[in-house]
């Protein structure tokens, strides 16, 4: 079989919106610079679109125009090295996706135990942030909550208030065990975020454990987070102003 042919029939069977390299070919045509080659035709007549250099998809088109793949795609290997989990998208595609801003942003935020550079990827530039827990698929998404609570101050549209109110709800709707969890992994985040989930799981509930998290901290060190009495009425009980 012809390599452009076997390239074109691959691409043909691929999902719209899946990223791939030459790489992806390089079994089959050995010629790095033929596969390469062929791939920028393709682009040049439409047929896939190139997102970076050196990585191409197959467009979803719409009557607005042809989408961009998901962002899962987008940094897929950067989320994961031989079959390992290494990092998870987190921030400001977060915060739009669990209603604490309508604001989407073009910042892809990566946590990871080892970060690096930002890069930037078409038109999204992609951000680390550093992870100090082992990350699990099973504790991602109380990570998510916790990158929340430490970078509160930086969701874009929305106060300190509303998002605590947010915060409130779902730290509710969490398991008994997922709380448990939560606390136990924010004793690797930064003081300030220690302070702000004490001060609002003692707000859900008097009688809940946050001894672990008061222990953590310096008694006399203040957090400045402007939050209402108000909506958080326990803050002062944790040095926050």
């Amino acid at each position: 079989m012809k390599a452009s042919v076997y390239i074109e029939d691959k691409i043909n069977r691929l999902p719209k919106g899946y990223i791939f390299t030459y790489i992806d070919f390089i079994s089959k045509v050995t010629k790095r610079e033929a596969i390469i080659k062929h791939l920028n035709r393709m682009v040049a007549s439409g047929k896939i679109e190139k997102l970076s250099k050196g990585k191409y998809y197959k467009p979803q088109s719409t009557v607005f125009g042809n989408l961009l793949p998901e962002q899962n795609q987008i940094v897929k290997d950067l989320l994961e090295k031989n079959g390992k989990l290494v990092g998870y998208i987190t921030g400001y595609t977060y915060y739009n996706a669990m209603g604490f801003t309508t604001q989407v942003s073009n910042i892809i935020q990566i946590a990871k135990n080892e970060i690096r550079s930002s890069l930037q990827r078409g038109r999204f530039k992609i951000a680390f942030i550093k992870q100090k827990n082992t990350i699990t698929k099973q504790n991602i998404p109380l990570l998510r909550l916790l990158d929340t609570i430490r970078f509160i101050k930086d969701i874009p549209d929305a106060t300190i208030n509303n998002s605590c109110i947010r915060l409130l709800t779902l730290l509710t709707d969490l398991s008994e065990e997922e709380q448990e969890q939560l606390k136990k992994l924010a004793l690797k985040y930064p003081p300030a975020t220690r302070a702000l989930v004490g001060a609002l799981f003692q707000q859900i509930d008097s009688n809940q454990n946050t001894e672990m998290l008061q222990k953590s901290l310096n008694p006399i060190t203040t957090y400045n987070l402007s939050v209402s009495e108000t909506i958080l009425p326990t803050a002062k009980n944790w040095n926050i102003k």
